[in-house]
């Protein structure tokens, strides 16, 4: 990340929070789409995209060669995931767990039609 903010600390944390709940307020996939690629460069937004497509696969237990082999994510990316994964701040897990419950919620609902 670049090194020369020029907000005090207490105005970089209204901006960070201002920009959490703009994300929150987004009411589904095609808005989030839209916002993304406004607020990021495509270079950024791919290394977002890379770093989630290399969460499902480390979940799914594959090696890190093959989830290189997978993505072209690089070995390092994959070990930074995996580190942030098992013991990161929990934001990967919690957004696994709420996709879980929501696919399983959605086959209950098909299941009842």
């Amino acid at each position: 990340m670049k090194n020369h903010r020029t907000l005090d600390p207490r105005a970089a944390a209204r901006a960070e929070s201002s920009l959490y709940r703009a994300i929150l307020s987004l009411e589904n996939e095609a808005e989030c789409r839209k916002f993304f690629a406004d607020l990021c460069t495509p270079a950024e937004l791919e290394a977002l995209v890379d770093r989630w497509a290399v969460v499902a696969h480390l979940e799914n237990g594959l090696p890190y060669r093959k989830i290189h082999d997978l993505t072209g994510v690089s070995v390092t990316t994959i070990g930074r995931v995996a580190r942030f994964l098992s013991n990161g701040n929990g934001g990967y897990r919690i957004a696994l767990e709420r996709l879980a419950s929501q696919s399983s919620q959605r086959r209950r609902r098909n299941n009842a039609d």
